[in-house]
C-alpha cells in the first residue's frame, strides 16, 4: 500500500452550503442543506497550512508523483491535498481513471479551425467517460463511512443518461458488499452500448418513462426519504472528483494555463463547477498564477445556462427549460442540478481575474463537427462535437483572440454514441433532431460484387474479380513490369 509514501496532511472536510452558508460535518451521506435545501460544496477548513508550502513547491510534488508506483497516489488522488485529503490509503479505489491523454487537433483540422487545439480524451477513463472521476472520489468516500460506521447494507442510485449508471454500477461491482447499485434510466432515451454497460455490472437498471429531469427528480425524493447514497452530482464528492481534470490540464501545460481557452460541455453543470473550482484552489495556492478562458456550450434543445449568461447581468434571471431530443444526450439537461454551484463560481472566478462564457450551438453544428474530427482521426463523442463546434462559434465571435490553444472536453468515447453517427451516415435521423447529413461527410459500405455474381465462383476466382472490381473503384495502377 506504499504507506510510507502516502502525504502525512490530513484536512477538515465540511459540506458548504451555496444557499444559506451554514457548514455541516461529513461523518454522514448529506446531499442538500437539510436548513433551506441548497447545494454543496465540499471546503477543507484547514486549507490554509497548505499555503506554507509555495506553488512551486507544489508543483514539484505533483510532477513527482506522476512516476510513482503508489496505487493510492495514482490517477486523480496523485493531487490528493487538492481534493479529498482525509482519505485513508485502504478507502482511495482506483480503478485505472484519471490521467487521460491531451491529443493535439489533427493538423488539416486545426488549419480549418483557424487556432490551435486538443481534445481530452476522457473516454479513455474505465468506463468509458469523465464520470469515473467523480466515481472514484465518492465510492473512495463511501469505502471511508462504511469502514468507519461498520455499515452492513449501502444502497447506491442515481439518475442517468448512461454515463453515470456505466460508472456507478461499474465502480459499485468492483467494490462489492456491502455495496449495491441501482440506476433509473429515461426509457428509450439511453443509447444501447450504455445500456449494455450497467447491465453488465450487474446494476438493478430500472427505466421511466420521460427524459433525464423526470428520472432526477424520483432520485431526490428516494434519497430524501430513505438511506440511500446519491451519485449524480448533487453528490459533492462527485465534483470533487472531477476537479482532477483541471489539474491534470493544468500539469500537461506546465502549469500555465492562463492564455488557454477550455470549453467544457455543460449539463446537469457538475463538470463545469468542477473545472472551475479546480482551477480556483490552484490560484489560490499559487501553483497557477494566472486563469484560462473558460467557455460553457450547450445545444440549443437543452440551453437554461446559456440563456441565463446570455443577458446582461441586470436581466439575468434562471428558467428550466423543456428539452427536444439533442444528440449530445448526455447534456440533454433542462434543469441542472448544479446550476447554483455554477453561478457561485462564476462570480469567485471572474472576481479573481478569469473570464467564463457559456456558447450556444444547433444540433446540425454539433453532428457535423462529431462527424468531421472522427473524420481525421479523433475518438470525440457528441459532446466533444459540441465542444468542437463551440470553439468555432467562440473564434468567429472574436473570443479566442491571443490565445495560445483551445482544450476540447471529449466526456466520452465515439463508441458509446455510435448510432447516432450511423444515423448520419444512412440518413436517418428523426426530424425532432434537425439533422441534415452532409454529403460530403456521410459514409457508407459499398458492395464489390453482388451475391448473384458470386455464385458457384471458387474462391481463387472470386479474389480475382474482386481484386480487379476494387482496383478500378480505387483507381489503383497496375505494377510495372520489371
Amino acid at each position: 500500500m506504499c504507506h510510507d509514501a502516502f502525504p502525512a496532511y490530513r484536512g477538515k472536510m465540511e459540506y458548504e452550503c451555496l444557499g444559506c452558508g451554514k457548514s455541516f460535518p461529513t461523518d454522514q451521506l448529506l446531499y442538500t442543506c437539510p436548513d433551506c435545501g441548497g447545494v454543496f460544496l465540499l471546503k477543507d477548513r484547514n486549507c490554509n497550512e497548505l499555503k506554507k508550502l509555495s506553488g512551486g513547491e507544489w508543483r514539484k510534488i505533483f510532477d513527482a508523483r506522476a512516476g510513482m508506483r503508489c496505487t493510492p497516489l495514482r490517477g486523480i488522488f496523485r493531487f490528493y491535498e487538492l481534493m479529498a485529503p482525509v482519505f485513508e490509503p485502504e478507502d482511495i479505489l482506483y480503478l485505472g481513471e484519471g490521467n487521460t491523454p491531451i491529443v493535439a487537433g489533427a493538423p488539416a483540422l486545426q488549419e480549418y479551425a483557424g487556432i490551435p487545439f486538443s481534445f481530452k480524451n476522457e473516454g479513455q477513463n474505465p468506463s468509458a467517460s469523465f464520470k469515473d472521476r467523480g466515481m472514484a472520489c465518492a465510492y473512495s468516500y463511501l469505502r471511508s463511512l462504511v469502514r468507519r460506521h461498520h455499515w452492513k447494507d449501502v444502497l447506491t442510485i442515481c439518475a442517468s443518461t448512461g454515463d453515470t449508471s456505466a460508472a456507478a454500477a461499474l465502480y459499485g461491482a468492483y467494490v462489492g458488499d456491502p455495496i449495491k447499485t441501482a440506476v433509473i434510466l429515461p426509457l428509450g432515451k439511453v443509447t444501447p452500448q450504455q445500456l449494455a454497460q450497467p447491465l453488465g455490472s450487474g446494476a438493478s437498471v430500472l427505466e421511466i418513462p420521460g427524459v433525464f429531469d423526470d428520472c432526477m427528480k424520483v432520485v431526490e425524493r428516494l434519497a430524501d426519504r430513505y438511506r440511500v447514497a446519491l451519485l449524480n452530482s448533487k453528490n459533492s464528492w462527485r465534483i470533487l472528483g472531477q476537479e482532477s481534470y483541471a489539474f491534470e490540464v493544468a500539469q500537461w501545460y506546465g502549469w500555465d494555463v492562463e492564455d488557454l481557452a477550455l470549453f467544457v460541455p455543460v449539463g446537469n453543470a457538475g463538470n463545469i463547477s468542477a473545472v472551475m473550482s479546480g482551477l480556483l484552489k490552484m490560484r489560490c495556492l499559487g501553483i497557477i498564477e494566472g486563469l484560462p478562458k473558460l467557455f460553457g456550450v450547450q445545444s440549443e434543445h437543452a440551453d437554461p445556462v446559456w440563456r441565463y449568461y446570455s443577458k446582461p447581468v441586470q436581466e439575468r434571471k434562471y428558467e428550466p427549460v423543456a428539452v427536444r431530443p439533442s444528440v449530445a444526450q448526455a447534456a440533454m439537461i433542462g434543469d441542472p442540478v448544479s446550476f447554483p454551484r455554477v453561478k457561485k463560481l462564476v462570480e469567485a472566478y471572474e472576481e479573481a481575474g478569469g473570464t467564463f462564457s457559456v456558447m450556444q450551438v444547433t444540433e446540425q453544428e454539433i453532428m457535423d463537427a462529431d462527424m468531421l474530427v472522427n473524420r481525421h482521426g479523433h475518438i470525440a463523442c457528441t459532446q466533444g462535437g459540441e465542444c468542437f463546434a463551440g470553439m468555432l462559434r467562440a473564434g468567429k465571435a472574436g473570443l479566442l483572440q491571443n490565445c495560445r490553444e483551445a482544450v476540447l472536453d471529449s466526456t466520452a468515447h465515439a463508441l458509446k454514441f455510435i448510432d447516432f453517427q450511423n444515423m448520419y451516415m444512412d440518413g436517418s435521423f428523426p426530424d425532432a433532431y434537425g439533422v441534415t447529413p452532409d454529403a460530403r461527410l456521410a459514409n457508407r459500405p459499398v458492395s464489390v460484387l453482388t451475391e448473384k455474381e458470386c455464385r458457384g465462383l471458387d474462391r481463387m476466382t472470386l479474389a480475382e474479380r474482386a481484386a480487379a472490381q476494387i482496383a478500378s473503384m480505387l483507381g489503383l495502377e497496375p505494377l510495372k513490369k520489371a
